[in-house]
């Protein structure tokens, strides 16, 4: 959705325990092939434990893939949360589920601090029901 070039510029995967990494160059470059065939980025790169062997393994796996096309511009109101909701003329009401936030709801909060996920979920339904 982003209306700019986006990039991305993973490590080679996790460090282990001595601060190392461990995966190689090939699976660096396998995990990152999917940014390119779902036309998420249009430049990859790599960053902690990368060397030249990842990034000629990258560019061998990602070359022939298009890059993404920025998409126009749009004054629509775009949100997203679990799915993207766009906020449309023929839409005369937008009810956000506020309550469902643990930074803005103290009784929310709580209740998942505290592992009660079915009042949790409860307190959800209700929203969506009356329109969130």
């Amino acid at each position: 959705m982003a209306h700019c070039y986006t990039l991305a510029f993973p490590n080679a995967g996790l460090p282990n325990a001595m601060g190392s990494y461990d995966e190689t160059p090939e699976n660096f470059a396998l995990n990152c092939k999917k940014f390119c065939t779902d036309s998420l980025v249009n430049m990859i790169g790599g960053c902690c434990g990368t060397t030249p062997n990842y990034i000629e393994a990258l560019w061998n796996t990602v070359k022939d893939i298009p890059r993404r096309d920025v998409p126009a511009r749009s004054n629509l109101l775009h949100l997203s949360g679990m799915q993207e909701f766009i906020f449309r003329d023929h839409i005369p009401f937008i009810n956000i589920g506020e309550r469902c936030n643990i930074s803005g709801s103290l009784k929310f909060k709580r209740l998942i601090k505290n592992d009660k996920y079915d009042e949790a979920i409860a307190i959800a339904k209700e929203q969506v029901e009356n329109g969130a």
